[in-house]
């Protein structure tokens, strides 16, 4: 920030000042973000019972937030220098510096991702897209230097200020709306489908159905819901077996730390025709198809044979 500021001094261009306001944002979002990491990651308390991981999406959505606000900000002062513009000096010198802090920023961008991916970090990932975004941002103001150095076209200044500034509102619209998202509870369709994918990998005879697959996500932890559909003459300890073992499917693929209510339907016999028990002798009719599991009916909170009434398929 303090480089890009120099940088603005020396050149007196409107562009770099948009980009040094810019790293204004990094700092304050970084220093929330550091805190909010570290509440993150206390253990749950009777206030807390599923932890303190939301504080994540809060984190970027204050960060999303300044940084659309900073893009405002430099759209009105590129706007007054469009009809009062300012005289670019000691551009190659200027040029130097931003450069530079791009590929710092770049570099620390690209490592925080890394470690988002380990740690399964909002916050990490919030920040490491925001120093990538301000490492585009950077080498196009340097191209709209030279460009300015070579054609001496002032005015090109602010017009180049005012695109990095809705590059930048972009950004930040995209990363609220993600933290919104989240605050909200939205399901995270890549995760659903993922968590799917690996149950029809591992299926077993024994799990009819599953269904009401809720998936919500506090921090680094992922709390998941839904409901299985076993043969209704067994026991409750081989129930509690197969839960088991759901659990042990996900937990085995999922790189993030779980955690599971798994609710345990009796079958009834419309479940017979797509029920793959072998040897089972209370069957009311002979197994007829194979429902492959999927988004649109694990998500349902319906047993499959009721997706399929639905659907007119019986």
């Amino acid at each position: 920030m303090l480089m890009k500021f120099g940088a603005y001094f020396i050149t007196q261009s409107n562009a770099i000042l948009t980009d040094a306001a810019e790293s204004i944002v990094n700092v304050v979002a970084s220093s929330f973000a550091f805190y909010s990491i570290y509440l993150s990651s206390l253990p749950r308390d009777q206030n807390h019972p599923y932890g303190h991981g939301k504080v994540e999406f809060f984190s970027a959505f204050v960060e999303g937030v300044l940084i659309m606000m900073a893009g405002i900000i430099i759209i009105f002062k590129a706007v007054y220098n469009l009809f009062y513009p300012q005289e670019i000096t000691d551009i190659i010198e200027g040029s130097y510096i931003i450069a530079f802090t791009g590929l710092i920023n770049g570099a620390l961008g690209f490592y925080l991702i890394q470690k988002s991916k380990k740690f399964n970090s909002l916050t990490l990932q919030a920040d490491g897209k925001h120093l990538l975004t301000d490492m585009v941002s950077s080498f196009g103001l340097v191209i709209g230097l030279l460009l300015i150095f070579i054609t001496q076209i002032s005015w090109l200044d602010a017009v180049i200020s005012i695109l990095i500034a809705f590059y930048i509102i972009f950004n930040g619209y995209r990363l609220t709306r993600k933290s919104v998202g989240g605050l909200m509870d939205e399901s995270d369709v890549s995760v659903v489908k993922e968590i799917i994918s690996y149950l029809n990998k591992n299926r077993k005879s024994e799990w009819i159905d599953i269904h009401n697959l809720r998936i919500q996500r506090y921090g680094a932890e992922i709390h998941i819901d839904c409901h299985v559909t076993l043969p209704y003459y067994f026991e409750l300890t081989k129930v509690h077996q197969q839960v088991l073992e759901i659990e042990h499917v996900i937990n085995k693929n999922v790189t993030a730390d779980t955690e599971f209510f798994i609710h345990a339907d009796p079958c009834i016999p419309e479940c017979c025709h797509y029920c793959s028990m072998p040897d089972c002798k209370v069957r009311k009719e002979p197994q007829t198809r194979t429902i492959e599991w999927s988004l649109d009916n694990v998500t349902k909170n319906q047993k499959h044979f009721e997706e399929e009434l639905s659907h007119g398929k019986l």
